[in-house]
């Protein structure tokens, strides 16, 4: 019996193991068939040769985006607000979710409700633009910021998580003398580093991928962000590619360039992302469960 276990077990694995490959390979081809592409030379790109490794390896792309676009411009300003809006939105909702946390808190029911309401509905683009434009808010960085400033579900998971945390860490505090900001300062935060990781990363990535805001609150050149740079840049390639030089023009194709600005544009990210894999695996798991 235990045999016919183990048998059914192993081929459990191997059957799992086999879909996850699976589904990894069906996630990274298309990344990696964007990257051959924008290190391709021009014909093998316009004679659609390449598949998932460069053909002729080809580095004008990436030089015509970096020395002839805005993007470093964009890069600069997508950063700006990615670091200040996670910055803030990491202490807004920690602010919020450790009172929320606490059963004893006044108003805490009909607070939430009002979290979870702002889930399911949305006041629409009009008056969201209208809103904006009478904080004026309208064409600056902030535009960008405000709006996402606390998402309800990264709160939520927080509040769960500090639900978890046992009263007797924070009563034995108290009996010190402790005020309820210290406490969450030097306690509670210090235990909490996995989801507030964890909430980092949903912040940052949102910030950094956020492009329905800055393009309907941005209209100066120099405040888009990445996002709006790489729309605008795919959309109109062929545009910019025409107003260069022939040696420039005829040497790159404008698969490879608008291949080069995807990549180009995601990188960044994906060198970050790596570092706090670990704490979003963990972060997720204990924010997912009440203590």
């Amino acid at each position: 019996m235990n045999n016919i276990r183990n048998r059914s077990d192993r081929w459990f694995d191997v059957v799992n193991n086999a879909l996850i490959v699976v589904i990894g390979l069906i996630c990274l081809l298309p990344f990696l068939h964007v990257l051959a592409k924008s290190l391709s030379n021009q014909a093998s790109v316009m004679g659609n040769k390449v598949t998932f490794y460069p053909i002729g390896m080809h580095l004008e792309a990436f030089r015509f985006v970096f020395a002839h676009t805005r993007f470093f411009e964009a890069l600069q300003v997508t950063l700006l607000v990615t670091v200040i809006g996670t910055a803030l939105s990491l202490t807004l909702t920690i602010l919020a979710a450790y009172p929320l946390s606490k059963p004893d808190f006044k108003g805490r029911k009909p607070i939430l409700l009002l979290y979870v309401f702002s889930m399911l509905f949305y006041g629409g683009i009009i008056p969201g633009y209208i809103l904006m434009k009478g904080l004026g808010l309208l064409d600056t960085v902030w535009a960008m910021i405000v709006p996402l400033l606390v998402v309800p579900f990264n709160l939520f998971v927080c509040k769960t998580f500090f639900e978890g945390i046992p009263e007797s860490v924070e009563e034995s505090a108290k009996i010190d003398g402790a005020t309820n900001f210290r406490i969450l300062r030097s306690i509670v935060l210090p235990i909490s580093l996995p989801v507030v990781a964890t909430l980092g990363i949903f912040y940052a990535v949102g910030y950094w991928n956020n492009y329905f805001h800055p393009l309907i609150y941005i209209s100066s050149i120099d405040l888009k962000p990445l996002q709006l740079f790489l729309f605008e840049t795919i959309a109109n390639t062929e545009e910019l590619l025409q107003e260069q030089p022939d040696s420039v023009r005829l040497s790159m194709a404008p698969e490879g360039f608008r291949a080069a600005t995807v990549i180009s544009s995601i990188v960044p990210i994906l060198l970050v992302y790596p570092f706090l894999q670990r704490y979003f695996v963990t972060g997720m798991t204990l924010g997912s469960v009440k203590g």
